[in-house]
């Protein structure tokens, strides 16, 4: 196998082959990555212990499990027949802490198990609890306190160097450090520097890896709830510290992460959510791609996933060992408003109607459907590239639906292309027209109708579960979004309305849903409204079940194009976004897909100290690495930039 790409980059045109044949790529994977951060939906309800949770510790080997709270003022303390799993935890034993403060937040543990430490909001101080039976909090008694009120009036998160002899403590938006002349004794700890800044947001838990290489906290802004990783190039000290990568975990953990805990190999995180009396387990592994030197000196990498990149097997120290990767951009995830972009990619209705309500897509983006209130008719065009609007021509083809709406507003088609929706707000109804020639308009006919009006008398936009079983419609009489049954899949004439309904004025204060869109497997819902001209975000606990929808507080304001966003629809897996604006009669494409997050392994040193951006979308980099040590520590260069 052999690579002879020819790459054209941004800024001209810069030939290089590459006709070596293709070094292996071994994959693997590692733990501590945030980067990679996902929900594992596995979570622990502790609101019959504890009603506002700030502080979260495990026994080393995972059976215990010790949560710390301002709702009783006191330390909780699990037990979990299987280690690790937060779902097998029972509650145990309570020990109360209000007699040293009634704002208990931090909490940590000597490895031993024989010491306690809680951070006192109120007292603006660490306590220091002895247990006299290892683990077991019955046992614990108050031993001293120590003030840090000189440094912070806000301690939030505490850990211990391994040894005992360096104490740290989250407050405020810096971290602090303490070094203690007898370990262990906080009576002896002497402030010695701060470190890791994250203003303007603030500090709450606080973790360290046991090498001391590595620093996890829990930071909050506003609805922004994250957990910022720092890298220490001196164990244990905060001013070798340096910002490197993210988490979110808003969606689960509320908008304070007071504590954060890691898992011994780093493949899980737990998250306290005080504002949800809940404890949030997340998976924090990344898969890892190792270049193979002894397999060949030319590399190519398609990730699937965030990747981290590392190099193995390179000859012996005094013999230069070389390696070049090309790296493909990728999106990775789709339907990621957070990441929405727009295309600068559009085409205008004008020609056809000035009143485009709604668009649909071809299941492989090569046709698109458009809905227009002018002259009631549905429109067909083709894409010459697939999912690309500003590639579309008009196939002189549309269907009349005039004799059953007079003011149409969705449209969507059944996956195969055979049965085409339309959202009737005249008669309050939905009507269905059969394709007798897939994807083709020319022969559509027309089916049947379903009233909605038992449940809304202005339906706007209507889409389905993948199925067919379950249908949806917006409706603006009671500004809310419903879910119907359908006895007969795809079948409207089989709907009853389940009376499940989610309520966009209430969630967020939108009185005009419009249009409706789920992701590929129904776990996420969007929706736009006319009141706030924005596009609202919703997880699913259950697939397609409007009754497990809970807000994700993400939104996406497409104003810089249009504001009168009649209608939604996702392409080509969720990477795009379309968005018909009934006031400029246009749709316009957006990304909402991510591309991969490259990481490298830390042997691997880029000029500046500062390894290159990931490649976007479509592009692919260059790289060149080089070590003459044996791999201990390898040179590396981006050699070309975005080549495509």
């Amino acid at each position: 196998m052999s690579n002879d790409k020819d790459f054209k980059v941004k800024n001209g045109i810069q030939p290089a082959s590459y006709q070596e044949s293709l070094g292996t790529v071994v994959s693997g994977s590692a733990g501590y990555s945030i980067s990679s951060t996902s929900y594992d939906s596995v979570s622990l309800d502790v609101s019959a212990q504890e009603n506002n949770p700030t502080g979260v510790f495990f026994k080393d080997d995972g059976t215990k499990l010790y949560i710390v709270g301002l709702g009783g003022d006191e330390v909780n303390e699990y037990i979990l027949s299987t280690a690790w799993d937060i779902t097998t935890a029972s509650a145990n034993h309570a020990f109360s802490v209000s007699g040293q403060d009634t704002e208990p937040r931090g909490l940590t543990f000597s490895p031993d198990g024989t010491k306690m430490y809680i951070c006192g909001d109120t007292g603006n101080d660490i306590n220091q609890y002895t247990l006299s039976t290892a683990w077991d909090l019955s046992t614990a008694s108050y031993t001293r306190v120590f003030s840090v009120s000189s440094q912070t009036t806000a301690p939030r998160g505490i850990h211990f160097k391994t040894d005992g002899t360096k104490m740290f403590v989250s407050g405020g938006q810096n971290t602090l450090e303490y070094a203690l002349s007898t370990a262990w004794n906080i009576s002896t700890a002497s402030y010695t520097q701060s470190g890791a800044d994250v203003s303007p947001a603030y500090n709450a838990g606080l973790f360290f890896t046991s090498d001391g290489l590595t620093m996890y906290k829990g930071v909050w802004f506003g609805i922004t709830t994250s957990i910022y990783k720092y890298t220490l190039s001196t164990a244990w000290d905060l001013s070798t510290a340096t910002f490197s990568g993210a988490g979110e975990v808003q969606n689960e953990a509320g908008t304070t992460p007071f504590g954060v805990y890691l898992k011994p190999d780093g493949t899980k995180m737990w998250v306290v959510g005080n504002s949800t009396d809940t404890l949030y387990q997340y998976s924090t592994v990344i898969t890892t791609n190792t270049l193979d030197l002894s397999t060949g000196s030319v590399f190519e990498i398609t990730p699937t996933s965030n990747i981290q990149v590392g190099l193995s097997n390179p000859a012996a120290s005094g013999t230069v060992s070389q390696g070049t990767l090309l790296l493909d951009g990728v999106a990775t995830s789709g339907y990621d408003l957070s990441v929405a972009a727009y295309d600068s990619k559009s085409f205008t209705f004008t020609s056809q109607d000035t009143a485009p309500r709604a668009v649909d897509f071809k299941s492989d983006g090569t046709k698109m459907y458009m809905v227009g209130a002018t002259g009631n008719n549905v429109y067909q065009y083709s894409l010459s590239t697939a999912w690309d609007v500003s590639t579309a021509s008009y196939d002189s083809v549309s269907v009349s639906i005039s004799s059953y709406t007079t003011n149409p507003y969705g449209i969507t088609f059944k996956p195969d292309g055979t049965e085409m929706y339309v959202g009737d707000l005249a008669g309050d109804a939905v009507e269905q027209f059969t394709l007798s020639t897939a994807w083709d308009l020319s022969t559509a006919s027309y089916t049947r109708t379903k009233s909605v009006s038992s449940a809304d008398s202005v339906p706007v936009g209507v889409t389905f579960n993948n199925d067919g079983t379950k249908m949806y419609h917006s409706g603006q009489s009671n500004s809310r979004l419903y879910e119907w049954d359908l006895s007969t899949a795809w079948d409207i004439s089989s709907a009853t309305y389940s009376s499940v309904f989610i309520s966009t004025s209430s969630n967020n204060a939108e009185n005009n849903p419009f249009t409706m869109a789920f992701n590929g497997d129904g776990t996420k819902l969007f929706y736009w409204g006319s009141t706030t001209d924005l596009i609202y975000q919703y997880s699913l606990s259950t697939a397609f079940d409007l009754s497990t929808a809970s807000y994700d507080s993400v939104t996406f304001d497409p104003a810089s194009q249009t504001t009168t966003a009649y209608a939604i629809k996702f392409g080509d897996s969720g990477e795009k976004l379309y968005i018909s604006g009934s006031t400029e009669d246009t749709v316009f494409q957006y990304t909402t897909g991510a591309a991969a997050t490259i990481t490298y392994d830390s042997a691997i040193q880029f000029g500046g100290g500062t390894a290159p951006d990931s490649p976007a979308i479509g592009e692919t980099d260059v790289l060149a690495f080089s070590t003459r040590d044996g791999g201990t520590s390898y040179q590396a260069m981006q050699a070309i930039d975005g080549a495509k």
